[in-house]
Order: structure tokens, then sequence, then C-alpha cells
């Protein structure tokens, strides 16, 4: 009897200290298993600026925009040049953006616009996204980030074509350029064609 009563104290002992020390644990010691594996970005290589809705209709414009081409946009902010391109020429197209924030703010707009069939938003280093399967890529990036793009570019369909806003891809010729004033910033920005391949500028 006393055998008994001693293993049962001794239970009840052990599973006291159990609850205490589970208790005790910190509650962001364990990680929820969405936080163990979202995925870690660094943080953007610039500040985003939206380029005017007038100029983002002049660069699909400029790039000849079909309806059956795929379209991308590395950096995409607030997503409205896939999302004009949708809304305009029944484009689809690929949003990437490193900040969250500007994703959400995003996917917002793909909402409001109702082109959520079209288009999507990914948030994704611009330095990693493979462009092969793009038919046109708008640009509105710094020219350190345009030359840097250049071996993804480069593995891109003979044919594709590349529109970038004010900065062009150092060392190589754009196939047009065109100079335009925006009535939404009263500021004038030249617009550069580039088809693949690229097209190395001719030595001095």
């Amino acid at each position: 009897m006393r055998a008994s009563i001693r293993r049962l104290l001794a239970a009840a002992l052990l599973a006291l200290i159990a609850l205490s020390g589970a208790a005790s644990l910190p509650a962001d010691e364990t990680p929820s298993p969405a936080a163990a594996g979202a995925k870690k970005f660094r943080e953007p290589d610039s500040v985003y600026v939206g380029t005017p809705h007038d100029l983002v209709m002049k660069m699909m414009d400029l790039a000849e925009l079909r309806p059956s081409d795929l379209v991308y946009d590395l950096g995409c902010g607030d997503g409205r040049i896939v999302v004009m391109a949708a809304k305009f020429y029944g484009c689809r197209g690929v949003g990437y953006e490193i900040d969250p924030q500007m994703v959400e703010r995003a996917l917002v707009n793909v909402k409001k616009h109702a082109v959520q069939a079209l288009v999507k938003i990914e948030q994704e280093d611009v330095f990693k996204v493979d462009l092969r399967p793009a038919d046109c890529l708008l640009l509105y990036l710094l020219p350190s980030m345009n030359k840097k793009l250049v071996p993804q570019i480069e593995q891109m369909r003979p044919g594709s074509r590349i529109v970038a806003n004010d900065y062009g891809i150092e060392g190589y010729r754009a196939d047009r350029t065109l100079n335009v004033v925006s009535q939404e910033d009263n500021s004038r920005h030249t617009l550069y064609l580039y088809r693949l391949p690229l097209k190395p500028e001719s030595p001095p």
C-alpha cells in the first residue's frame, strides 16, 4: 500500500515538474513552421519611384505589346506596369519585388483592377529571376542594376524586347530611343528599346 502511495506521489511530482518547466519556456523559443520556413531577403537596392502612368503607356507602345506577350517587371513596386499591361493589352504579367510592403501594395492594386487572372506578384530578388520565359521586360532601375542584369537578359529568347526608362543598359546599343515629356511629373524622360540579342556598342 505504502509502495503504491509512493509511486503515485512520485508520478504526481514528475508531472508537476514537467508542467512548470513547460510553462517557463519563452514563447518565442520554438518558431512556428511558417516562420521557420520563411525565405530571407536582403534590403532593396533602391528607393521605389513609380513610373508616371502616361510614361508606362509610352513604354508599352514602344515595346509593341501583344496580347500573347508575357511581361516581366523587375522591382515592380505597386505593380502598375504589369497591371496596365494586362488592362490595356490583355497581356499576362509577373511583377517581382523584394520589399514585402510594396508586394502587399501591388497585390492590392492587382485586385483593385480585377486582373488576378493575368497578373502575378512575387516577392523575389530581381537578380535571381529566370528571365527566359518573358517576351518583354519593362524596366525602371538604376544604371548599375541594369548592368548587373545583363547575364540574365542574355538568356532571353531572340526577338524578346526590353524597354528601359531613363537609364539604358551600359555597353549595349539601343535599337531605338524615344524622348518623352510626362504630363504627370512634367519631366523629360528617355526610353530605350532593346531587342534580343543585345548588341554591344562599337568601340570608340
